[in-house]
């Protein structure tokens, strides 16, 4: 039988919850976060920032090998050795074992340095504090698992110093050289792992600057191994809960934990089509143990689903888990001077639509009404789809400086006409496409004073980041002040900003009217529009008689730039598909065979996916065929986030339109 470690992943897992330690890696309980931990590391440049570490700390020796004993025998017989610096060394005290990304042996000295895809500004610690000392707690679980590693380190080696450091990109810094980004390409090897080549153009003027800094930990790692581990219930200090975790691993013996609002992200949950094959959910069988659950139990809704409630650790702790147990009590309900709901009103909505079992939409008609009567016709809808990756493409350019690479439009006239006149995307290796990102914006906007949408804050907040980019450029960028106003126009300005303005056609967020006046009990408390779209189509008769005609992209339909005769209402099981599960495959005329060697990822339906496809045309090995195809699902995509936006809208306006 495989020897069974507790590793530095499963030290993290286990802060998360212990519980989690007894599921990880049992083809029975399925884990839902291993498909996205490539793209999330793609995304965030992860693999380059590891190779570029190597490049700042030269000569070392890779251990490649993920056998775990053969690993431990390659780092014992480096270590050997006065000086060496080893990449990937892998450690083994007791049950405790580690790979540390990057060990430098000098004497008798280590120094012990994990390389995160994450941003410091300096080479102190101080970064990772409270004012009060304490750990930061979106630092601690990074700094825990460097803590982790510092202590096996240690105890394997206890006549050696270990200093421990975190490598991370320094936003400070400018990038010394233009197409740095590029010269760390993913390519597929031939037993199907990717890795990062380097490519052999690699300068002493690409490295000139280093991008990545080396911050010192120890004084954050001392601060670990003072905390109380554990629940107050049964505390351990660092070194006894390390002894219990590894006991209960190393003998597949289950921890039970005490259910939190942490289990709404649990990752060990069956999807249904895993239920069916009688794969087991994690989380159901721990809230079963815990509050003897029933499957018609789970039925309901939870005091999970209630949105933005901040009581659900006392209702756990009190065994009310179900939606229906709520009182009016519990939710303090209070009252505001603006149209529509407050917050807690909305939560208490949200409890009696479940506590009636009443699942039509509510929405405040004259509310919605009176907002909808100060909007300029034509209406436009904005999406962006943005990078911030941490070895930037062009030389200048800050780590995780933003990178605005796609938008799309769509207009809607006072005539109830619609169109997709325009969109952007930019996927050109080492482009910088900020600048024309903005011109192609004006260009699509500029041209009469309709009303300006966009959902949530992000389009807001990197148009002004954009700004700031622009005012602070030393280049000679001849429309500076024309984009500068354009931006200031549509946008206000970020409370951190020196300057402040509201532009005369600021856009309008519709999420911000979602939660005042619309709530639909399909979408569980989710204002995501990837919840409030599906919810929306399958309540609105309206939609679905309209759309439910090939004529979006038609000849006599509504124009679209990327889809032709298209139908966005599509039945399963009598309800409506969502519409982002209907994008089309980005390798349709290859076979599944073949398509295994192209992508491991061929649908796109979450931003991130956007994002993570974006980086591959960046800095991924690709034939011209996956590109052009990854592109046409990228412009679809997007085109579909402001088709989703006209959707909602033209639901709304139904709905109030019938209650006038």
């Amino acid at each position: 039988m495989k020897s069974r470690y507790l590793t530095k992943s499963r030290f993290k897992l286990a802060l998360e919850c212990p519980t989690k330690l007894y599921y990880d890696g049992k083809p029975e309980y399925p884990d839902q976060n291993d498909e996205n931990s490539f793209l999330q590391s793609l995304a965030e440049g992860g693999f380059q920032v590891g190779e570029l570490a190597k490049c700042y700390i030269p000569g070392g020796y890779d251990i490649k090998t993920l056998d775990y004993d053969e690993a431990v025998s390659r780092t014992s017989e480096l270590l050997k050795k006065d000086r060496v610096v080893i990449y990937e060394a892998a450690v083994l005290f007791n049950q405790f074992f580690v790979r540390i990304d990057i060990l430098v042996k000098n004497l008798k000295n280590f120094e012990l340095i994990e390389v995160k895809a994450k941003s410091s500004n300096s080479d102190s610690d101080d970064n990772f504090l409270t004012k009060k000392g304490t750990i930061l707690s979106s630092w601690h679980p990074y700094l825990a698992d460097v803590a982790f590693q510092k202590y096996v380190l240690m105890k394997a080696f206890p006549d050696h110093a270990v200093n421990a450091y975190l490598m991370m990109a320094d936003k400070t810094t400018l990038c010394p050289t233009d197409g740095l980004n590029q010269k760390f390409k993913i390519v597929k090897d031939t037993d199907g792992r990717r890795s990062v080549s380097i490519s052999s153009s690699l300068s002493t003027e690409d490295l000139s600057v280093k991008i990545l800094n080396k911050v010192s930990v120890d004084t954050c790692c001392d601060l670990v191994y003072q905390e109380q581990f554990g629940s107050e219930d049964q505390p351990f200090s660092f070194t006894d809960y390390l002894d219990y975790l590894t006991d209960h691993y190393v003998n597949d013996r289950k921890i039970s934990s005490q259910p939190s609002p942490v289990c709404a992200g649990c990752q060990f949950r069956t999807t249904e089509e895993e239920a069916l094959n009688g794969m087991q959910s994690g989380f159901h069988e721990c809230w079963r143990e815990a509050f003897h659950c029933t499957d018609d139990d789970f039925k309901e809704p939870t005091i999970l689903d209630l949105w933005n409630y901040r009581k659900k650790d006392r209702c756990l702790a009190e065994g009310r888990i179900k939606m229906s147990d709520l009182t009016e009590e519990d939710i303090v309900i209070k009252k505001d001077i603006k149209p529509g709901l407050t917050p807690t009103q909305r939560q208490w909505l949200q409890v009696l639509k479940v506590q009636t079992h009443d699942p039509s939409e509510w929405i405040d008609a004259t509310g919605l009404k009176n907002e909808m009567a100060t909007w300029v016709y034509p209406l436009h809808f904005i999406d962006f789809e943005t990078s911030m990756v941490a070895i930037p493409f062009n030389k200048g350019r800050h780590p995780y400086e933003g990178i605005a690479f796609q938008f799309s439009h769509h207009l809607v006239h006072q005539d109830g006409r619609i169109e997709h006149p325009g969109q952007y995307l930019n996927t050109t290796p080492g482009f910088f496409p900020n600048y024309e990102f903005v011109r192609k914006l004006k260009d699509e906007l500029e041209s009469d004073q309709g009303s300006i949408f966009r959902y949530a804050t992000h389009e807001n907040t990197f148009l002004n980041f954009i700004y700031q980019q622009l005012k602070s450029d030393h280049n000679d960028i001849p429309d500076k002040d024309d984009l500068c106003r354009f931006i200031r126009w549509i946008t206000k300005s970020s409370g951190k900003s020196e300057e402040q303005w509201e532009g005369e056609r600021s856009m309008i967020d519709l999420l911000e009217l979602v939660k005042r006046y619309y709530y639909n009990p399909a979408t569980n408390g989710s204002n995501s529009i990837k919840y409030v779209l599906p919810a929306i189509l399958n309540s609105s008769k309206y939609l679905q008689e309209k759309y439910s005609q090939p004529i979006y992209g038609a000849a006599s339909g509504i124009p679209s730039l990327n889809y032709q005769d298209w139908t966005w209402i599509k039945y399963e099981n009598g309800r409506v598909v969502d519409p982002y599960k209907l994008l089309p495959k980005m390798f349709q005329d290859i076979p599944e065979k073949e398509l295994e060697l192209l992508s491991a990822d061929d649908e796109l339906k979450e931003g991130g996916a956007a994002l993570a496809a974006y980086a591959r045309m960046q800095f991924e090995e690709m034939s011209e065929y996956e590109r052009v195809e990854i592109q046409s699902a990228l412009l679809k995509y997007c085109e579909l986030d402001t088709m989703a936006m006209v959707l909602l809208y033209e639901g709304w306006k139904n709905l109030v339109d019938k209650r006038q």
